[in-house]
């Protein structure tokens, strides 16, 4: 994820889309029913500045209907030094690897430049995989351009059900969601050189996507997704890792549960489109799917 075509993109959209909460904005809540019993399904973004605090109406609704929320991690229950305690094995290189071992002399010099107009040395990252510093490096774009994921409404969900004591579930551990990123680990040169096409113009896939956002645009997003894991090898395989696979074993862990339990599942906008999202496995398991 030419710059629309590649991994980089997962994180474009999975961790950088924000709307607003506005009286036009339609964020992305199904109706999932079968046997008379309702669940919902919400599509989330990672990260969002002031003007997103607050969930809208119909979302909060949902939740309170819901015997229990499902989000992907449940993040809220580790502290930020349990969280990179348990983060770090999975992110630093071993056997003697650094970072300018696993990437070209080009895309290492790009790195180490893009640091150093930042006054970072790059020696801070040597132990770190490349997937780690592409992450890092977006944090520090997405911050410096006034988003976090303090404001994100993955977090504002979880914080809606604790204080409300609604159960709250996890279709994954934070283990297994780094694991995934190891998958992709022959593809490194790819993914940097793509981070740094993204970042080069940010505003305007940013814009873009906010505005589909805002109107309930799903076909835009839907050819965003097509766009970013395109018939290439790379898109193929980021495609299979990051959405695929993962959305295949939460279909299997929750469609028994649909059919019995009052759900709200809260997870990335990514997961619901296109022919192995959420929406369309649902649906082929029986489940009747309606947008509110």
């Amino acid at each position: 994820m030419n710059a629309l075509t590649r991994v980089s993109h997962f994180f474009i959209v999975a961790l950088l889309i924000t709307f607003s909460f506005n009286s036009y904005a339609a964020p992305a809540l199904y109706k999932i029913e079968k046997n008379g019993v309702s669940s919902y399904l919400f599509g989330t973004v990672h990260v969002g500045d002031a003007s997103m605090k607050g969930l809208p109406k119909n979302v909060t609704d949902a939740i309170s209907a819901s015997k229990e929320v499902i989000v992907e991690v449940d993040i809220s229950k580790l502290t930020p030094l349990e969280m990179q305690q348990r983060s770090m094995p999975f992110m630093m290189l071993s056997d003697g690897k650094t970072l300018q071992t696993e990437l070209s002399k080009q895309n290492y010099t790009k790195l180490k430049d893009y640091f150093a107009k930042k006054s970072i040395d790059i020696a801070m990252f040597n132990g770190l995989k490349p997937w780690a510093v592409m992450v890092t490096m977006m944090q520090i774009e997405f911050q410096n351009a006034g988003y976090s994921d303090k404001t994100g409404i993955d977090k504002q969900v979880l914080s809606y059900a604790k204080e409300h004591n609604i159960k709250i579930g996890e279709l994954e551990t934070l283990e297994q969601q780094l694991q995934m990123f190891d998958g992709m680990v022959l593809l490194s040169n790819e993914m940097i050189e793509e981070t740094f096409e993204q970042l080069a113009d940010i505003n305007t896939y940013f814009i873009k996507l906010v505005n589909a956002w805002k109107s309930g645009d799903m076909d835009t997003l839907t050819d965003y997704y097509n766009m970013s894991f395109d018939d290439s090898n790379y898109g193929e395989i980021s495609e299979q890792v990051m959405l695929t696979n993962r959305n295949n074993n939460w279909v299997k862990q929750l469609t028994p549960r649909l059919a019995n339990e009052q759900l709200f599942i809260a997870v990335g906008a990514l997961h619901l489109p296109e022919k192995h999202g959420l929406l369309k496995q649902l649906r082929d398991k029986g489940f009747s799917v309606t947008r509110l």
